[in-house]
């Protein structure tokens, strides 16, 4: 059976991550890489080893990717571009008749989000978003649990993205600045409200948020806190901080009528469950791969590709894909827009 053609457009810290997984895939073949500098392009290849054909320019990167999106080869890609291109290379790919995964966050505004979003309606293409921790073996136990019943009906949820964002980090240049970070929920806490919406299996109405500032080189508010109202009455909370001095952490809490999960950067994840553990005495830990790093080659993109090439073979949409992340990428834009103005947001925000 011939293989799908992969390529990769964008070769920075996580497009490496994106191709492995693509060339690990048994249906798939990487038969290209773009970048705005060959440089690049040509460093992912040799650390790949790998002979695909490179797509670049410096002046003119654009061009580069239409050259790219015309290769007859490439049938899917992986857009691993800086936050602020990723509309415009998503729009364009849909208009090409490509399947793509698309980095988070897929747009910094109202107006791109809608844009992606048509773009994909319209050309009926496969997509699939970045929000990997859904692969995440913790993240698969919780939702396992909350699917069989043994937290009951969820009325409470808390989920919390803190890490010290800072020159470690490629991208922390062009990550700081609003035109092209947008903000903290939309650079990293976007995973954190991804991880609400999939845990309560229920969309919000209304946000209320406020932000501070300690660490002035973000062009916006690196710390931002936000109250969430659900469909069916239960509330949730998301904090989000790249400014803090502290290792990655990734907070967790589920409280529901017949039980409660737990995860706060301990050795592993904790469970209390009317249903399960009958007259239980102290918490069931949950020990497998947890979300405690921000490190790229310990997140499951593996697991996310493979389930999104199933997709595309099956002809069949993701449950990540670009219409559904347009909700968790609303919520965002309402959480800063609620602590800019002071005052609670309605939802959704596009019709």
């Amino acid at each position: 059976m011939q293989k799908i053609g992969a390529a990769i457009w964008g070769a920075g810290w996580v497009a490496g991550e994106h191709a492995r997984a693509w060339m690990n895939n048994p249906h798939c073949e990487l038969v290209a890489i773009g970048s705005r500098r060959r440089s690049s392009a040509e460093r992912l290849a040799s650390k790949l080893g790998v002979e695909a054909t490179l797509y670049a320019n410096e002046e003119d990167p654009w061009k580069a990717y239409d050259e790219l999106l015309n290769d007859p080869r490439v049938a899917v890609l992986s857009i691993c571009t800086p936050h602020h291109l990723h509309a415009e290379a998503g729009v364009r790919a849909a208009q090409a008749g490509k399947h793509f995964f698309i980095e988070k966050p897929i747009a910094l505004n109202k107006e791109d989000l809608v844009r992606l979003r048509d773009a994909v309606r319209s050309a009926k293409v496969k997509t699939i978003v970045g929000f990997v921790l859904r692969w995440n073996p913790f993240f698969e136990s919780v939702k396992a649990l909350i699917q069989k019943g043994a937290l009951g009906r969820l009325y409470y949820a808390e989920v919390d993205y803190w890490s010290h964002i800072d020159e470690w980090w490629s991208g922390f240049q062009w990550a700081v600045k609003k035109e092209s970070g947008g903000s903290a929920f939309l650079t990293a806490g976007c995973h954190a409200i991804d991880a609400i919406r999939w845990f309560m299996e229920d969309e919000v109405t209304e946000v209320t948020a406020y932000s501070t500032q300690w660490d002035f080189r973000w062009e916006f508010p690196p710390t931002i806190v936000g109250i969430l109202k659900f469909t069916r009455g239960a509330i949730g909370k998301s904090c989000t901080s790249i400014e803090c001095r502290m290792p990655y952490n990734f907070n967790v809490d589920l409280l529901g009528t017949e039980g409660t999960v737990r995860y706060n950067g301990e050795e592993a994840g904790r469970v209390w469950s009317d249903v399960l553990f009958p007259n239980q005495t102290g918490w069931t830990q949950i020990h497998t791969i947890l979300p405690d790093t921000a490190e790229v080659t310990h997140h499951p993109f593996q697991a996310q590709i493979n389930h999104f090439v199933n997709c595309i073979l099956e002809d069949k949409e993701s449950h990540c894909n670009v219409e559904d992340a347009v909700k968790t990428h609303e919520i965002c834009l309402a959480l800063d827009q609620s602590a800019e103005t002071g005052q609670p947001v309605r939802l959704p925000l596009i019709d």
